[in-house]
């Protein structure tokens, strides 16, 4: 399974990019808010500066609402990287758009994906991936991982190319549960990485061989 980092902030992307284990990073108006990025060029500079730090796919949001906006933003977008993947909400003119997108070679992230319907159409549009959002589900007491498996179901059938990249992305467990059922890729927070890395058993074991050869050094 792929991992992207779901973040705007430069530092967590260059730490997560260090462990050597990144594959590509998603952001949003949200997230660039959040980092006080705002204004479209310093939005679209800062993409290109993800895109320096990261040699994988990087997800850059549309605006636009209206297929003529989307896509002449989409292709601004595309021409900033080769790596940057145009990110469109799953509204009617976004499947218009992501076709269209899709005959021209642009690659494609689906967006807000809540329903195996919403994914069947994107794929059935070309969309390069599909961004179904776990957390939010879980927040109105849906199971969010069982949209994965239902997709992976679908997916499979027809042996569709869009890939699953499982967004919206809280804990651990939420990764490896889309790893077990066959998510793609998992987009997720930087804590949520290194949160995998830790294991009380490893932490008290590494003490125990430290203090071991300490004493045998002493």
């Amino acid at each position: 399974m792929k991992f992207f980092i779901d973040t705007a902030n430069l530092d967590e992307i260059k730490e997560a990019n260090d462990l050597g284990v990144l594959d590509g990073v998603t952001t949003n108006p949200s997230l660039m808010a959040k980092e006080g990025i705002t204004g479209t060029d310093n939005i679209l500079n800062h993409y290109v500066k993800i895109c320096s730090i990261v040699d994988g796919p990087i997800s850059a949001e549309v605006i636009a609402t209206d297929f003529d906006g989307i896509v002449q933003e989409g292709e601004h977008l595309a021409s900033l990287h080769k790596n940057i993947v145009v990110k469109v909400p799953m509204i009617a003119d976004g499947i218009k758009a992501i076709k269209y997108f899709s005959s021209k070679g642009i690659k494609t992230n689906c967006t807000l994906i809540f329903s195996a319907g919403q994914a069947l159409m994107a794929a059935k549009a070309g969309a390069t991936y599909i961004s179904p959002f776990l957390g939010r589900l879980d927040d109105i007491s849906t199971e969010g991982v069982q949209l994965i498996a239902q997709i992976r179901g679908i997916y499979d059938n027809y042996a569709f190319d869009t890939e699953i990249l499982a967004a919206s992305v809280r804990h651990p467990m939420h990764i490896i549960n889309c790893a077990e059922i066959g998510a793609d890729v998992a987009t997720v927070p930087l804590k949520a990485i290194k949160a995998l890395l830790n294991h009380p058993l490893t932490t008290s074991g590494l003490e125990t061989f430290l203090a071991d050869y300490a004493k045998g050094n002493a």
